[in-house]
């Protein structure tokens, strides 16, 4: 019998209950600048899929696709266009923007090889125009022996990287 008075109190009470709204603030609790450069990545381009990194401290990490999301970024052939370029490195942006939580805009790209003096030229057209700014291209040859591309390219990243503040 007791049971049945709490239960109807709960129910009630349950009927009663408005629908309240709350606001969402950054951990800081003040907006995000919008003007302030994102996040800098690495990115290994010399395979047949792109590989992405991300460095803090000089501690990088290769960062994937989250569950459900999984994309294949295929690495354009050296004689394709800026559309194509520009494809690549929009899925790159979406895949560390998604797995950081945070603005990417900036990158270090490590080639195979540089075949045709136009394809610097090809990929930081592409870059820009999927919102990323190559700060270096790297040749695979020119990094240590052994050295993850991707992940030397996330540290490298990260020390050329512009600093919030910072002219």
């Amino acid at each position: 019998m007791r049971l049945r008075r709490v239960v109807s109190r709960l129910t009630s009470h349950a009927q009663r209950v408005d629908v309240k709204l709350f606001q969402i603030e950054e951990p800081d609790g003040g907006p995000i600048d919008s003007s302030a450069p994102g996040a800098a990545i690495g990115i290994d381009a010399t395979g047949a899929e792109v590989e992405v990194a991300f460095s803090v401290g000089g501690n990088a990490i290769v960062l994937g696709d989250r569950e459900g999301f999984e994309r294949t970024l295929a690495v354009p052939d050296a004689t394709a266009g800026e559309a194509q370029w520009q494809e690549m490195f929009e899925g790159v942006r979406i895949r560390a923007e998604r797995a950081l939580a945070r603005p990417v805009s900036h990158a270090v790209v490590v080639l195979g090889a540089l075949a045709g003096a136009k394809l610097p030229d090809r990929l930081r057209e592409g870059a820009a125009a999927a919102g990323l700014v190559v700060l270096r291209l790297s040749l695979r040859a020119e990094l240590p022996a052994g050295a993850s591309a991707a992940l030397t390219a996330a540290i490298l990243a990260e020390d050329l990287a512009p600093r919030p503040g910072v002219p």
